[in-house]
């Protein structure tokens, strides 16, 4: 699958120097350089001057050096185009100050005139990424499913990510990628799946909830794994016929619902009228002859499927009167 591409990034996890041991020397630097640069114009000498600005500049550049990290989140490091590793354990850092600062995006965008503009927004400040679990609840989607209806999907993934430098070198925005892929995945899983009604022991949308499940988390992983994606969790939060066909369904459901019941109907009142049959029989309550006991049997066919009350007619003479 992956023939001809670029082989994929592994993150390799670094430490760098506390932060706190290096505050010192780093705020020292001012007071010092700007206390020799002064010396110096007060007839110091020139050496005393110049190392005065280095001692300044010293301080100025590895100022630039410091960062932090909160619990779950990490810093990428890359050196002028080399990338040396990920920081992930959490406090307050110094590094290289010459580590990359971040990565713009330039995007484009049309006015309330009709206007082109180009705007730059800095995502990932100081290259750091979010380590943390995220929620990405897709919108609603209007595919066909594997019988052809029209229906609206969607669905809630839980996702991390787990090796930063995929997620930073493998693709051109993580975050965006994964809303892309998702939604792919969504479509093509409405797609694979009747929503009901399907063949015997077929798995549907609706039926088959967690085959689904399983199957929309598989592919979300296969599809994720390049941008050093975990998917934590993935489940269908709206299913629905579209709204053209919803009251044809809707019909069609209330029918199915309807003969189900009547042979569920129907079933019990065979068994009844057949143990009430063998009952009298075997009693000797009173002896039928095949048109009596067929005129009995409709009888009481007729008042056990009936939707309504029966009313008797009650028969004050002879049984064959």
């Amino acid at each position: 699958m992956n023939t001809g591409l670029r082989p994929a990034s592994k993150e390799v996890e670094v430490s760098v120097q506390s932060g706190w041991l290096m505050l010192v020397p780093v705020l020292s630097a001012y007071p010092i350089g700007v206390g020799l640069i002064i010396t110096a114009g007060n007839g110091g000498g020139v050496a005393s001057g110049i190392i005065g600005g280095v001692v300044l500049l010293f301080g100025i550049i590895c100022s630039g050096g410091f960062f932090t990290l909160q619990p779950n989140e990490s810093r990428v490091l890359v050196l002028f185009g080399d990338y040396k590793g990920t920081v992930r354990k959490e406090g307050f850092h110094w590094g290289n100050p010459f580590y990359s600062g971040g990565v713009t995006k330039t995007t484009t965008s049309t006015d309330e005139k009709g206007h082109q503009v180009t705007l730059q927004s800095k995502r990932n400040p100081r290259m750091k990424v979010s380590l943390r679990a995220r929620n990405l609840n897709g919108e609603r989607l209007k595919v066909n499913d594997k019988n052809g209806n029209p229906i609206e999907i969607a669905a809630v993934v839980v996702w991390r990510v787990q090796d930063t430098a995929q997620a930073m070198f493998d693709v051109d925005d993580y975050e965006d990628y994964v809303s892309v892929q998702a939604e792919s995945a969504v479509r093509h899983l409405g797609s694979q799946y009747a929503y009901d009604h399907g063949e015997a022991h077929e798995v549907t949308l609706r039926s088959g909830t967690e085959e689904v499940t399983a199957a929309l988390q598989a592919e979300l992983q296969e599809r994720l794994s390049r941008a050093g994606v975990v998917v934590e969790e993935a489940r269908l939060t709206h299913l629905a016929y579209s709204p053209e066909i919803a009251q044809t369904m809707l019909r069609r459901q209330q029918a199915d619902a309807v003969l189900a019941a009547r042979q569920k109907i129907v079933q019990g009142a065979v068994g009844m009228v057949e143990m009430a049959l063998a009952e009298l029989a075997k009693r000797g309550v009173v002896e039928l002859d095949p048109e009596r006991k067929a005129a009995m049997v409709s009888n009481l066919m007729v008042v056990l499927c009936g939707e309504s009350d029966a009313k008797p007619v009650i028969n004050t003479g002879t049984l064959y009167g």
